[in-house]
């Protein structure tokens, strides 16, 4: 089927993606993701919403010569599920964690562990992150299953989402 003159699509949507494209961001249509590492987002499913490979590959970057233990600590931290937590404390945790680092473990030579701190963004040097819009991305939880319009991410983490609607559709039915 292909989008006519008038469609969300063409009137909202493709403006929103060719402006983030000149802001520099790298777009991907999700529509029909393919799953597992090899796949467009390297997501072994829907649940995931955080692109860890992409998560991983940012932080390896942003410390260099860490240990492997380390950036995966890092990324478990990240990525660990808090569903269970009010959304504010849940919202301001990973605040933190991006804002002023994640600690983690490292082993030191002589089997001791020293407390690290391991950037997830570059908050100086904007073009040491990697920017990518996702359009039409599908999530699954327990109790929904949703397709957002867009979803931006920092560095394999979701930061930006947006949901867009034509101007003549009620919002009400939206």
């Amino acid at each position: 089927m292909t989008p006519g003159r008038y469609s969300e699509d063409q009137l909202v949507e493709q403006p929103a993606i060719r402006l983030f494209e000149e802001l520099g961001w790298e777009h991907i249509d999700a529509y029909s993701e393919m799953l597992g590492p090899m796949g467009l987002l390297g997501r072994d499913n829907r649940s995931e919403v955080f692109l860890t490979g992409r998560l991983r590959g940012a932080i390896i970057r942003l410390n260099p010569g860490m240990p492997v233990e380390a950036v995966e600590q890092a990324v478990d931290e990240i990525t660990r599920p808090r569903t269970a937590m009010h959304y504010a404390r849940a919202n301001a945790e990973l605040h933190a964690l991006l804002r002023d680092r994640v600690e983690v473990s490292v082993r030191q030579p002589d089997g001791t562990t020293l407390p690290e701190r391991l950037s997830v963004i570059d908050w100086e040097v904007p073009e040491n992150n990697h920017f990518l819009l996702v359009s039409q991305l599908w999530v699954h939880s327990d109790l929904y299953k949703r397709r957002a319009d867009l979803v931006g991410f920092v560095n394999g983490i979701p930061l930006v989402f947006i949901e867009l609607k034509a101007s003549h559709v009620n919002l009400k039915h939206a």
